[in-house]
């Protein structure tokens, strides 16, 4: 319970925030169902509700006593196989090509709120584990991992787009995963190497402008 009021209390300007972009998110959504009647973007809800899992085992983390190395390497696995769900609702823009042309403009501005509101999570929950990890490990081992984190996610997310995985499916599902990784990595996918490492750079290099601009007293 004390956990959960500090949360609150030290967090509460970026979750009224957050909560307040993420209903206008549902807002835009809601209208949109009128306009078209139809159901058509309604599962970006659920991958909204996704993308919030890492923040959540990220701020969890931050509000909590510092934990043994094992436990927290569990957590850290756990937040990592989340991650990918939280910048994956870019990839919906793919949706729009079955959007009606004279409605266009709303679905664009529909899957923009709620990808924006996915890579905001993901942001803030990169840099909570940022800061986990200079707790855990020497400085000159955080920047690597930071670096394969980005490329992690960003393959993380071609598995989810384009081969329809999901997280929970390393558990459920390993063996064939597992065999569809190797055969990417290792056969030399181009398709896979490009998104990998163009979607990679771009969130790395996004999330480090972030870091830039929030330090900066202009």
């Amino acid at each position: 319970m004390n956990t959960i009021k500090t949360l609150i209390f030290t967090r509460f300007k970026i979750l009224s925030l957050l909560t307040i972009s993420m209903a206008l998110s549902i807002v835009l959504l809601m209208i949109r169902m009128k306009l078209h009647h139809s159901f058509y973007l309604l599962f970006l809800v659920w991958n909204l509700f996704l993308a919030i899992i890492p923040y959540a085992i990220s701020t969890g983390l931050t509000s909590t006593s510092k934990t043994n190395k094992f436990l927290f390497l569990l957590w850290f696995g756990v937040w990592l196989l989340f991650l990918p769900n939280a910048p994956y609702i870019v990839t919906d823009l793919l949706h729009l090509i079955n959007s009606k042309f004279h409605l266009m403009w709303l679905d664009i501005l529909v899957i923009i709120s709620f990808a924006f509101n996915g890579l905001i999570l993901f942001f803030l929950s990169l840099s909570d584990m940022e800061k986990l990890l200079k707790q855990y490990l020497k400085p000159k081992f955080v920047f690597p991992i930071m670096l394969s984190i980005f490329g992690l996610t960003a393959f993380g997310i071609y598995l989810g787009r384009f081969l329809r995985y999901n997280s929970w499916e390393i558990v459920n599902n390993p063996i064939d995963i597992l065999s569809d990784m190797f055969w990417l990595l290792f056969e030399l996918n181009l398709e896979a190497w490009i998104f990998t490492l163009t979607f990679a750079s771009f969130l790395a290099i996004s999330y480090w402008m972030l870091k830039a601009f929030s330090n900066s007293k202009i």
